[in-house]
């Protein structure tokens, strides 16, 4: 049984998260069979660690994370923030002013044992406790699309071959009351 511990990041995590962004974004280009993409898979890095700053010098206010950590291991993260440019581009700015859910990344090693289910009930209480009814999340993963469709039924939008021939792009409008 995992001891497992939510909170949020410190300054001292940064290197730690850095280097946690990198492991499950390298994990999740292969896997996906796209890790030849390194322009990419570094702009995705970078925007992840851009995030947290975001977090960090904003203290929250920006955009905040919420870590899992066992025995001081980061092992999985996740973030709300204003709606990103690319969801109000591909909604014609229908979502523009939402709240979006995202880097939900859970370390391979740890995949599969509830720690994005446990992240994602305590970003669940975070947003209600702030009055947020209704958030988007996307995804533009094939793996993570399958999770997300088995937890929120179909998206509210499907941008097809977005990423290329058979690469869809997915967003999902999402109840703060525990999903759909």
């Amino acid at each position: 049984m995992l001891d497992i511990e939510i909170r949020r990041p410190r300054t001292e995590d940064i290197n730690g998260l850095h280097q946690f962004f990198r492991t499950v974004i390298i994990d999740t280009f292969n896997k996906e069979g796209i890790g030849d993409q390194l322009e990419d898979l570094e702009t995705e890095i970078e925007s992840k660690k851009a995030y947290l700053f975001g977090d960090l010098t904003s203290h929250g206010a920006d955009r905040f994370f919420l870590l899992a950590l066992n025995r001081d291991k980061i092992i999985g993260t996740i973030e709300y923030g204003a709606a990103s440019d690319l969801i109000c581009k591909c909604t014609d700015n229908a979502l523009k002013g939402w709240h979006e859910v995202g880097t939900v990344f859970v370390h391979p090693d740890y995949q599969g044992m509830g720690i994005g289910k446990l992240l994602l009930e305590n970003m669940y209480r975070i947003l209600q406790n702030k009055g947020i009814k209704e958030f988007c999340l996307d995804s533009g993963y094939a793996r993570a699309q399958n999770i997300w469709k088995k937890k929120f039924g179909e998206p509210a939008y499907l941008l097809e071959n977005y990423w290329g021939e058979g690469n869809h792009h997915m967003i999902w409008r999402v109840k703060c009351e525990g999903g759909s």
